[in-house]
């Protein structure tokens, strides 16, 4: 039987990067932006995506909570 060596924590003072701070905030933000817009467009094809695009939100919503709770 092997011992598994400690993990190493994290450097405190390591800053991350945008991306990985702001990435999918700066998506889903814009994915709202297209649903919204094209709400206001037109009717027909416009109103599925923007259906689609709202929804984005909602799932992600849904699944962070689900992940948070089990």
């Amino acid at each position: 039987m092997t011992a598994k060596p400690p993990a190493t924590p994290a450097k405190p003072n390591a800053p991350l990067p945008f991306a990985a701070i702001f990435g999918a905030p700066l998506a889903i933000a814009l994915v709202t932006i297209v649903g919204l817009v094209s709400a206001l467009l037109d009717d027909g094809l416009y109103d599925a995506v923007s259906w689609a695009a709202l929804l984005v939100p909602l799932l992600v919503l849904g699944w962070a909570l689900r992940r948070r709770r089990g």
